[in-house]
């Protein structure tokens, strides 16, 4: 048991002006003290005394948090945390115990700090990736792409309910319609259920892996993350200077293994006919029609197309 002397330490300086028992009274006064022993009692005034320094540090913290600066600048001890009290019976007495609890502000930043774990992203602003949006907001952007919107939002709630689904989904449109906006949108919903995503620009991601071809081991553990990832999106598909070897060796690869596991998500300026005329040609190679009908095989069947209208809106910036 703590004398009283021990348990006045924690008190501020101002408060030990005061004798002991003023002290006391003070600290149960306070409203929020007031409620917990209303809510646990009643207590012997021996028992409030042997816990004054928990109820203190209680009272301390609940009014930091009531006037809460933001978790950045969170005076409690442990920062984003506040001190929750219980009680215990010990030997037929009431014992306060405290424990320290993350505050609403904490929660949700542990929370969009997971998010951020689960989704990766190659060459793709990390702000679009971060944000938020409620779905009123990705409506309202451009109603003139509100079918689109609609589509992929049944999409995600079908995912959210049933799981990864057989087949992805297909962006097509017009520069700056928001295609990579709406996929970074579905990644960060769906990273809520717990689902991990990774996310590629594909015309520096293919300048990148010609590079990898002399680091096998960087170029085998990024193929395994993009064949492992449950929601894989290649954004700018099309725009990409391809060869021979990136198409057949590392798309063919990627597509092949994640066709009836994994579903797989495209943004392009190219509907899939123009897709497959892209693919079959490469500098090196010239038109080879069948390796394009071979890689186009492995997107035509397996992706819903969904063709996304409206403004550009980088001109609307």
């Amino acid at each position: 048991m703590e004398s009283l002397s021990e348990v006045l330490k924690y008190v501020p300086q101002q408060t030990l002006r005061m004798n002991p028992d003023e002290a006391f009274q003070q600290l149960m006064a306070h409203p929020a003290v007031q409620n917990f022993i209303h809510k646990n009692g009643p207590f012997e005034p021996t028992e409030l005394r042997m816990s004054m320094n928990r109820l203190y540090q209680f009272k301390k913290e609940y009014d930091h948090c009531s006037a809460c600066p933001g978790l950045d600048q969170c005076p409690n001890d442990f920062e984003g945390h506040y001190t929750k009290l219980s009680v215990q019976s010990v030997h037929g007495q009431k014992v306060i115990v405290d424990q320290k609890v993350a505050c609403k502000k904490m929660r949700s930043k542990q929370s969009q700090d997971l998010i951020k774990q689960r989704i990766r992203s190659f060459y793709v602003d990390e702000k679009a990736l971060q944000t938020g949006y409620s779905s009123k907001e990705i409506y309202q952007r451009d109603m003139e792409r509100s079918e689109s919107v609609e589509r992929l939002l049944e999409y995600i709630v079908t995912t959210k309910k049933n799981g990864l689904q057989p087949k992805g989904l297909y962006l097509a449109g017009s520069f700056g319609t928001g295609k990579t906006f709406l996929m970074c949108y579905m990644l960060h919903e769906l990273a809520k259920d717990g689902l991990s995503g990774v996310i590629i620009y594909m015309p520096d991601f293919v300048e990148d892996l010609k590079a990898m071809i002399h680091e096998p081991g960087k170029l085998k553990e990024t193929i395994e993350l993009l064949k492992s990832t449950d929601l894989l999106v290649f954004d700018d598909m099309g725009a990409e200077n391809l060869n021979p070897w990136v198409r057949d060796h590392v798309l063919g690869t990627i597509l092949n293994y994640r066709m009836n596991r994994k579903p797989t998500f495209f943004t392009s300026n190219y509907d899939l006919d123009a897709m497959e005329k892209h693919l079959s040609f490469t500098d090196k190679e010239g038109d080879n029609d069948s390796k394009g009908r071979r890689l186009m095989e492995r997107i035509r069947y397996y992706v819903e197309v969904i063709s996304v209208n409206g403004k550009n809106q980088r001109e609307h910036k």
